[in-house]
């Protein structure tokens, strides 16, 4: 999901065309400081008991009345990223690595997210490559930051591009390659309704953004045997 800033006007002379950046000011710090002013937990439930109002329940029925409650927590379930710092998962490398000078490969990592459009999950798995240079992260790790940034309101796009500037910016290997797949409830259960319809970004920096070689050989092994 390499974007390219082109030239809009037809008449307008090319312009040279270049990966868009993210400043990892904005995504590898935790999102929600802690001296940050925030609803109180009984205004937010007081919120969803509106919501309730809106649909046409009737939020006094038995069923119902804990259920305020229970969205809150789930949402400090769902959206904990937004208090985790992305940068401080991929901080312990280990050096002991034997001069391997491959690429890391982990795939299928499994994740669930929220679209921030609708607020509805989308849910697949994460495949993430990056060559290190003398050192490298626990394979853990690169799940663990998967999740925190899944677990914040996305844009798969986004999503894909924030685990691939991060590796880069804390590890400093010689490329990244980060491909998503995912399904949208946003599409699949509303809207246009299409079950089962799959997207796809990925996102390529150094050594695998420049030599398609690499390229190929990672999609290669995306495609292997399911074990």
């Amino acid at each position: 999901m390499d974007a390219l800033i082109k030239a809009i006007r037809p008449d307008a002379k090319p312009l040279e065309t270049r990966p868009a950046e993210l400043d990892p000011a904005e995504f590898m710090a935790a999102a929600v400081r802690a001296d940050q002013p925030r609803p109180s937990r009984a205004e937010a439930e007081q919120a969803v008991l509106v919501l309730l109002g809106y649909i046409g329940e009737n939020p006094a029925r038995e069923g119902l009345v804990d259920t305020p409650r229970r969205v809150v927590e789930a949402f400090d379930e769902l959206y904990q990223g937004y208090h985790q710092c992305p940068a401080e998962v991929l901080n312990r490398t280990f050096g002991e690595t034997a001069g391997y000078d491959d690429f890391v490969l982990i795939r299928d990592i499994e994740f669930t997210s929220q679209c921030e459009h609708h607020m509805m999950p989308f849910y697949g798995k994460a495949h993430i490559a990056y060559t290190p240079v003398e050192r490298v992260v626990g394979l853990s790790k690169l799940a663990r930051l998967t999740d925190i940034f899944a677990r914040r309101l996305q844009t798969q796009e986004h999503l894909t591009a924030q685990i691939a500037a991060a590796i880069d910016e804390v590890l400093k290997p010689r490329g990244v390659a980060v491909m998503i797949e995912a399904e949208h409830t946003c599409m699949s259960v509303r809207g246009v309704a299409k079950h089962g319809a799959s997207t796809f970004t990925s996102r390529f920096t150094g050594m695998f953004r420049d030599n398609p070689a690499e390229q190929s050989r990672f999609l290669s092994m995306l495609r292997g045997p399911q074990r």
